[in-house]
């Protein structure tokens, strides 16, 4: 984070939750964020970022060390959001994942498309590279079919069509092509600008 008032204010956050800020580097230009617009009847929800030279996007491969960071840890989590900041990011996540496998630490990924922010051919290169280190995979029905093409048949969100059997379709392609442990699939049916459903899958290879 920065080393300004807002990175410090982030830092405060997590003391209250008892997380140690121990490792958390102080740098870069600023605190990477984004502005939610809620959307209204017709009209969608709009986000705006504002990452441009953000603290993480200027981090390097070295400047964290992990087999420390790792020392005590059971669980690793990152977004697909981060290695869309830049190849340099990419780098020290890389760094981080082997050292989290080296170190036996339990390895998430939420897939997390974000299409202001890479394209779905860069992202298949990158995200693939990186499911070799993943045990548990997040992502929903856009998510896999924008990273790794793969699509939920006679399912239109929008529409609030969902089809439980062809999520489950989802979740057995991406265990067999990745072997990841588990697989979580979010489901959402949109009603309305305010109301939606929500349900989740969670798919271990039988069950």
């Amino acid at each position: 984070v920065p080393d300004n008032p807002l990175g410090q204010a982030a830092i405060n956050h997590l003391r209250r939750f008892g997380i140690d800020p121990s490792y958390v580097l102080r740098g870069g230009e600023r605190l990477g964020i984004y502005f939610l617009e809620t959307g209204a009847s017709q009209r969608p929800s709009k986000v705006i970022y504002d990452r441009k030279n953000s603290s993480l996007a200027q981090l390097e491969t070295g400047e964290i060390p992990w087999e420390k960071v790792f020392q005590e840890a059971t669980w690793f989590h990152f977004t697909g959001i981060t290695p869309a900041l830049g190849d340099n990011v990419v780098s020290s996540l890389k760094e981080a994942l082997i050292v989290a496998k080296k170190a036996k630490v339990i390895v998430s990924c939420d897939l997390n498309f974000r299409k202001n922010l890479w394209t779905p051919s860069k992202a298949q290169v990158i995200m693939t590279e990186l499911m070799e280190f993943v045990d548990i995979l997040i992502g929903n029905e856009v998510d896999a079919d924008k990273v790794f093409g793969i699509k939920a048949d006679a399912t239109d969100v929008d529409k609030g069509q969902i089809h439980s059997d062809s999520y489950q379709s989802v979740a057995a392609k991406l265990k067999e092509k990745f072997n990841c442990r588990i697989v979580a699939i979010t489901l959402r049916e949109s009603y309305s600008a305010f109301d939606n459903g929500w349900s989740a899958l969670l798919y271990d290879g039988s069950t």
